[in-house]
């Protein structure tokens, strides 16, 4: 479809005015009030703020991808170079959705279809707006997986979102978003589910097709370190509201609004304090083994394994929490699946003298109350269609804990609380949520059972600074309070210092160091270990 040429003279984005209601059960919610900000090209603008503070309804707002009619406008104006955005017809709009404007977005799983592979969807775009062959598609493709920095983009094209780690599909997605070289790229959080060593590539990235491209970029984060690094102009939110703007520099150097020193100011304190341990492990693995086969040819033989967790030891104590750290796709979240044997695996795993290696799937079902999991992708582990009370109430009906209804609700409740939600909501449905509201619902799902060993896979990672800092601290206040052993698996190294007694390190399947979160974290041995920490903590990397 062709459009009229827009004025020259017209700037790239100029949001004016813009508001978001929803409609939630009959009543309507002001999520964004009035905000407006203009893009240039080759410019990168960050939007900042706790989570639900209207970030990412803003994002999508300007590609119109609010559920309707839940969600309407009642004023505003979105011009993309002087063509007016809001109320476009859809054919427009899918003319510039993937074209004119690429989106990374928050959840990348929830986002791909599970039964295409990653090629089809690439292809998808390119085929859609640049009218490539296929096989020139299949090039380009390769072109962009390798771009992002996937190891093996042949092998890459024939997977599936389920067969990726999330740092592997978030990659996937930012490969999508670039397929086309978009005007203006909208980047709703594009390094929460990337290790850090890939967070800093990922960036340099994006910034090099900026100025190839003269690319304008939104980008939506809670790591102000990003905004700080990759940022020319920042707006800050504050429920649903430009509290403060300008360029990058005068809002951190000398910020105006208390709530901008608030956000400024988080920062985690330091990690537990030291114990030693001197109980029997809760939780004892030993050669731990988890292999996918690799099959090949018309009849789909076994030509050999990949070794996702390749002979690993793990002791688990009360009250403590065993940090795992490593790359996307080292295997931290199979080892976690597989001490919960959610899947299957090879080697002995003991919890309270008993081997659950050796327990069928019933017998398994009454020790599930005690060995909980916080899954890294909030969005994809709730059901749509339960309310947040069905959903965190689920465990208590099946371990049959609280004796009435009324009894239950009150667990739910102070379930809530705990992790800083409001009781109110929990009459509310998932998609009612931001991406961080919803990890702290997984988290309240999972603590109303008060288990003996929670599971975290990345709890943090869809969490503002200020909030991800209250997190720790509630984490450390339930383990203190009921004992609670952790592991904690997490890119985020700042997070599992804080929150470690013990790291564990692992690369490819294997275990390459571990010992106590000090040590680990400022005298890394291991070259490996030592190109992570010097990521993340500025650390002079040791010979």
């Amino acid at each position: 479809m062709t459009h009229p040429a827009p004025p020259s003279s017209a700037p790239l984005l100029q949001v004016r005015d813009l508001s978001v209601s929803f409609r939630i059960s009959g009543e309507t919610v002001r999520a964004v009030q009035g905000v407006g900000f203009t893009m240039e090209k080759g410019r990168t603008l960050a939007l900042v703020g706790e989570s639900g503070s209207g970030k990412s309804v803003t994002a999508l707002s300007i590609v119109q991808l609010l559920p309707y009619p839940q969600a309407f406008h009642p004023e505003g104006s979105i011009l993309l170079e002087g063509t007016e955005l809001l109320g476009a017809p859809e054919s427009m709009l899918q003319s510039i959705r993937g074209g004119r404007i690429g989106m990374i977005f928050q959840e990348p799983l929830g986002s791909m279809n599970p039964l295409h592979t990653v090629e089809k969807q690439i292809n998808e775009t390119l085929l859609l707006h640049k009218k490539l062959s296929r096989k020139a598609a299949r090039e380009k493709t390769l072109e962009l997986l390798a771009l992002v920095g996937l190891d093996d983009p042949g092998n890459t094209l024939e997977q599936r979102p389920y067969q990726l780690s999330g740092g592997q599909c978030q990659r996937v997605m930012i490969a999508m978003a670039l397929a086309n070289d978009p005007d203006l790229l909208i980047a709703d959080e594009p390094t929460t589910a990337l290790d850090v060593t890939i967070q800093a590539q990922v960036l340099a990235l994006l910034k090099d097709l900026q100025r190839r491209l003269g690319m304008a970029m939104l980008l939506i984060t809670h790591d102000l370190n990003i905004v700080r690094k990759v940022a020319d102009d920042v707006c800050v939110l504050h429920q649903g509201r430009i509290v403060e703007s300008g360029p990058i520099d005068r809002v951190f150097r000398s910020p105006d609004h208390a709530y901008t020193r608030r956000l400024l100011d988080a920062e985690l304190k330091e990690g537990p304090s030291f114990s030693a341990a001197t109980k029997a492990p809760v939780l004892e693995a030993k050669n731990l083994k988890v292999w996918f086969p690799i099959k090949k040819g018309v009849l789909r033989r076994t030509k050999g394994h990949f070794k996702a967790v390749d002979g690993i030891d793990v002791r688990l104590y009360p009250g403590r929490t065993l940090g795992i750290v490593g790359e996307s796709g080292s295997g931290k979240t199979t080892l976690g699946l597989a001490l919960l044997r959610l899947i299957p695996s090879t080697g002995t795993i003991v919890f309270q003298g008993r081997r659950l290696d050796r327990l069928r799937f019933q017998q398994l079902r009454p020790l599930r109350r005690q060995i909980q999991i916080v899954f890294q992708d909030p969005f994809g582990s709730l059901n749509p269609r339960m309310s947040v009370s069905q959903i965190i109430g689920e465990g208590l009906h099946v371990h049959a804990l609280g004796e009435t209804k009324e009894k239950q609700d009150a667990l739910i409740i102070q379930a809530l609380r705990d992790v800083e939600l409001k009781p109110e909501s929990r009459h509310r449905y998932p998609h009612e949520f931001s991406g961080g509201q919803r990890q702290r619902i997984a988290l309240a799902r999972a603590m109303v059972l008060r288990p003996s060993i929670l599971v975290l896979d990345e709890p943090t990672s869809a969490l503002d600074m200020s909030v991800q800092a209250q997190m720790v601290e509630l984490l450390r206040r339930l383990q203190a309070v009921h004992n609670t052993t952790y592991l904690f698996i997490s890119h985020n190294l700042k997070v599992v210092r804080a929150l470690s007694h013990e790291i564990l390190v692992m690369r490819r399947g294997r275990v390459v160091e571990f010992g106590s979160a000090e040590d680990i974290t400022r005298r890394p041995v291991h070259p490996y270990s030592q190109t992570l920490m010097a990521a993340a903590f500025d650390l002079e990397a040791q010979s």
